[in-house]
This record gives structure tokens, sequence and C-alpha cells, in this order.
């Protein structure tokens, strides 16, 4: 698999195709290959983002055999990829995500500018949904916020020593408690960061991955799912939604878990997605992810270890990172099974499990493991 970033900063004054292009590009030539050996595109779908087919023309790919545009969050354009190559398809697929933050000022050649006098009514999606199961979170379980702040403050450690995150400032738990409330009990810091940049990939089949230069990065095994109830406002309850569909999947899908994994990326768009995650992977039981981080907690370090050994986004995350719908998540996982992440390389990581997306209609993930 190869890997291209651009990193991710706070405004950028390039368009989200040249972002691409360039992440793009990188990816390909991570692999050992040329432009022309791509016969795939699968695009992130952000709203306003470029299409596959905007890319492959820029490219100057000659022949594609496969374009798609799923919806966003990370997983769903990797299975893409992946049923594209196992279907026959297409042999090498290039995957690629680029994202610019919303535009207050108007830009002729960029994103509209907002309207002032538009006025979308509250409604129970995004930020406000998260903020109503936060509650329900805190009511169901007796649990407190504490949790919530220590992955906020484990993504800005890990963050800092990652030269692509847009926020590497360190921060501690009173720094947490002390954010601005957004909606309660959602602070800013249970957020994640928009931000803009780029991220590729590029796949192909296991076999010809044994003839590229770098280390194979194998899809050991994929998972979607939701639950019937899968809107923001309908889902019955904490107990089942589409982060167990996932978890469900991978179990049967795999011959190993928990205790074989050595790296661990749960999606972190808020802080209330990242602990159900945890909590529904099977690290602990449901309620108990405030206390299974105190459990792992380096003071020290002000980060987690699981069990002394597996670090929990250790780039940083969608809350520090940057809000890259997973593909922060992925990239991460993919240089560490590659043993190129450098000061926060893990020492013999040989598999990852990767968790994007939230309870509702993008509950996904990844075991991947170096081949």
């Amino acid at each position: 698999m190869g890997v291209g970033s651009t990193g991710f900063t706070r405004r950028s004054e390039r368009s989200a195709l040249a972002l691409g292009l360039e992440a793009a590009t990188m990816a390909i030539r991570d692999a050992g290959l040329r432009a022309a050996d791509i016969d795939g595109v699968v695009a992130i779908g952000e709203p306003g983002a470029p299409a596959a087919q905007t890319f492959a023309s820029a490219l100057g790919l000659d022949v594609v055999t496969h374009w798609s545009r799923p919806a966003p969050v990370v997983m769903f354009a990797i299975a893409d990829a992946v049923h594209a190559i196992v279907a026959g398809s297409a042999d090498t697929v290039l995957v690629v995500s680029a994202m610019l933050r919303p535009r207050r000022d108007h830009d002729p050649f960029g994103q509209p500018a907002a309207s002032p006098t538009v006025h979308v009514p509250e409604s129970l999606r995004l930020a406000a949904a998260y903020a109503a199961w936060a509650n329900r979170y805190l009511h169901e379980y007796g649990a407190t916020r504490e949790g919530w702040g220590r992955i906020a403050v484990n993504g800005r450690t890990n963050a800092a020593r990652n030269p692509l995150a847009a926020m590497r400032t360190p921060m501690t738990l009173d720094d947490y408690y002390a954010a601005r409330m957004v909606r309660e009990p959602l602070c800013m810091l249970d957020m994640d960061l928009p931000v803009d940049g780029a991220d590729a990939f590029v796949l192909t089949s296991a076999e010809r991955a044994t003839r590229m230069p770098q280390a194979p990065v194998l899809v050991h095994a994929i998972a979607t799912g939701m639950v019937g109830e899968n809107t923001e406002d309908q889902l019955g309850s904490l107990r089942r939604h589409g982060q167990h569909v996932v978890v469900e999947l991978l179990r049967a899908r795999s011959d190993f878990w928990l205790d074989d994994v050595d790296l661990y990326y749960p999606y972190d768009g808020f802080t209330i997605i990242a602990a159900a995650w945890i909590e529904n992977t099977g690290w602990c039981k449901p309620g108990e992810a405030g206390h299974f981080l105190r459990d792992h907690w380096l003071d020290e370090e002000s980060r987690v270890l699981i069990g002394g050994r597996i670090p929990i986004n250790s780039h940083g995350g969608s809350l520090s990172e940057g809000g890259t719908r997973g593909t922060g998540h992925l990239r991460e996982a993919v240089l560490q099974l590659r043993g190129e992440a450098k000061d926060r390389q893990v020492r013999g990581a040989r598999t990852a499990l990767v968790t994007p997306g939230g309870f509702f209609f993008n509950s996904q993930g990844a075991l991947l493991r170096r081949g």
C-alpha cells in the first residue's frame, strides 16, 4: 500500500484539487509506480471535493476501469477499492481524500461563502446528535467527562510528535475542563478539528504488493455496518448500533483479535465516539471507558498505552492531527506497520485495528497486518 499526505493546517490557500493531486502523486511514488499504472480511482466524497474522474483527468491517466465516489469516512473507499481489485475490475486503485475548511469569506475560485441571511434551525444532526447521546451516556452509566478528557489529551500528546498534525501545543486535563462548552456536555476539545489537506493511498493485490519496494501492509479483514434505526434521532439505544455490527463482522472474518493487536485507532470525530469504540470493541465493558483509560494512563507522558504497549491514535487523531474522516488513522497504521513512523514508532508492530466512523450510518473497521 502506497501512502501520501500533504499534512494538515487550519488554513491553506490551495484548492482541494491541488492538495489531492499532491497527496496522490506522493502515494503513487511511494508505491514505486507511475501514474500510468493506476487503473482505478476512488475519491472520498466530501461536499465540494473533486470527483474521481477529475483526479483521473488531472493525473493524465490513460485508461481507467473503475471509479467511484463513496460517502465520507475512509473505510467506505478502502472497501470499494478492495472489492474492485478482488472482482477484477481494476488492478491498482488510487484512493484520494482532499478537504478544505468551510470558508466564511467569499472566494470566487473556491467554495462559496455561507449566506448571512440563511438560518438553519437546530436539528439532531452531527454535534447536536452526539451531545444528546453523550448526555444519555453520562446518565445511563453514571460516568463523568474524565474519560473524554483523557482521549483529548492523549491525542494532543501524540500529535506533538507528528509533523503532519495541525495542533501540537501541549494540553492537560485542566485545559480540557476549562475549554468553552459548545453543546453540553461536549466542549470545544471534544470535537474534531476542521483542517485543510489531503491523504492518498494506493492499493493492489497481495501478490503484486510483494514485488513493490515498500513492506506490504495487508487488509486482513474489513467491515461496515449499521442497524435499522440508523439516523441520529431514531437510534434505539447506546447498546445496539453500527459499531456493534462492525465488531461482530471483524471478529467473524479474522483469525486474530485484541490479544494480538499492536496498534489501535478508534475514530474520534467526537470524544464520545472514541469512548464508545473502546467499549464496544471489547477493551472494557459499556460505561467503563473512563476507568479503562485511567488504568492505562501514563502520568509522566500524558498519554494512554494499553497494557503498557498499545498506543491509541498514535498520530493525534481527528482531535489534534485534524478531522480527516479517518484517513489519518489509516495512514498512521500503515506507516507503523511498515516501521516508518519515526519518533512515534511502536517497536515490532505487526497488526493494527482501525475503527473509523460513528454510531449511525458510517460505522466501519479494518484489521491490518504486515505482510
